[in-house]
């Protein structure tokens, strides 16, 4: 099963340094979209249960953000991409960049679990799955839910300021990802999902 979706920006671009002082940490991540899957409740009332695991689920988001960043230096590239426009059809992830982590009982979840994560221009995508999960299945639901996202988000301003617009990921989320269970979907089923959608066809 999985546990979470997560939605990020990774940051703009590294800050310049001042003469004579050490480099500035990149800007920091900021989650656009999360939602979990099967949480128990927890203590406290609803809406201090919502500021938790948006605490919670936003440490993981900067996880995430640290995976894609050490990827990218590894790589040779920028460490923090900008995202100069959004596509306004599903594009291709072939070769888009992701890998895998593990999250230790208690960081979050009470169960150690394994986060699959997908990097797409200056966003990156994850799923925080059960550590039986099928995780090829976890990568492959990833590069299937990040185009259609990608077509929902809105474009702010200059750099990785974007808007998503809650219920678009919701419900994509209930159609591609029910209540936290990964499917092994047909393209018929997800085209009949973008026609309702009103999402174009990818090329």
């Amino acid at each position: 099963m999985v546990r979470a979706f997560v939605l990020l920006a990774l940051g703009g671009a590294d800050p310049p340094a001042a003469p004579g002082h050490a480099p500035s940490s990149p800007a920091p991540c900021r989650l656009l979209y999360a939602r979990t899957f099967g949480t128990p409740p927890r203590p406290g009332g609803p809406p201090r249960q919502r500021l938790r695991r948006k605490e919670e689920l936003l440490a993981v988001a900067r996880q995430v953000a640290s995976q894609c960043r050490l990827l990218q230096s590894s790589l040779g590239r920028p460490s923090s991409p900008q995202l100069p426009q959004l596509p306004d059809e599903p594009i291709s992830l072939q070769d888009a960049p992701g890998g895998l982590f593990q999250l230790p009982p208690g960081d979050p979840f009470p169960e150690r679990t394994t986060v699959a994560w997908l990097s797409v221009l200056a966003l990156a995508f994850a799923l925080v799955c059960d550590p039986q999960e099928n995780l090829s299945l976890a990568e492959i639901t990833l590069r299937r839910l990040a185009p259609r996202l990608l077509v929902s988000l809105r474009l702010l301003g200059p750099g990785a300021d974007v808007l998503l617009r809650p219920e678009t990921a919701d419900l994509l989320l209930d159609r591609l990802l029910p209540h936290g269970q990964m499917l092994f979907l047909n393209e018929r089923f997800l085209q009949a999902t973008d026609r309702e959608m009103g999402i174009k066809a990818s090329r």
